[in-house]
């Protein structure tokens, strides 16, 4: 006794709707990706391209009621800006939070600042650098 096929002849019909919105699945993810892609592209180009201060902590020497910072800022010619510090003490409480502004022609400037604090700091963090 033979049992009759329930499957539809090959080619006979066309493809099947599922194949249909599979391929357009297919296609919709790739415009998404392609679109996520140019997105994270144009955002990552302009952060890069934007920034016009660039600046690194080199060392730092902490006392009782301040921190002194040896600060290293790369700035594109005729900017101005501020960077901002902080310092933490051993406990990971703020101490002390301060703004240090830069201007001049330099495009690099090399700078010792002193960082006033509440109590011991430990550390010396560089939070950020801004023009204006």
């Amino acid at each position: 006794m033979a049992t009759a096929s329930t499957r539809l002849p090959e080619g006979r019909y066309g493809r099947s709707s599922d194949e249909r919105a599979d391929h357009r699945l297919k296609i919709l993810g790739a415009v998404l990706g392609a679109a996520l892609l140019a997105l994270v592209g144009y955002f990552a180009y302009h952060y890069v391209a934007k920034n016009e201060i660039s600046a690194q902590v080199i060392t730092f020497q902490a006392s009782d009621h301040a921190v002194r910072v040896h600060l290293e800022v790369h700035r594109d010619a005729g900017v101005d800006g501020y960077c901002t510090l902080r310092s933490q003490s051993a406990d990971g409480t703020e101490v002390g939070r301060a703004d240090f502004r830069f201007s001049g022609p330099d495009t690099r400037v090399d700078k010792v600042v002193t960082l006033r604090t509440t109590a011991k700091g430990g550390t010396a963090e560089l939070l950020g650098c801004h023009a204006g």
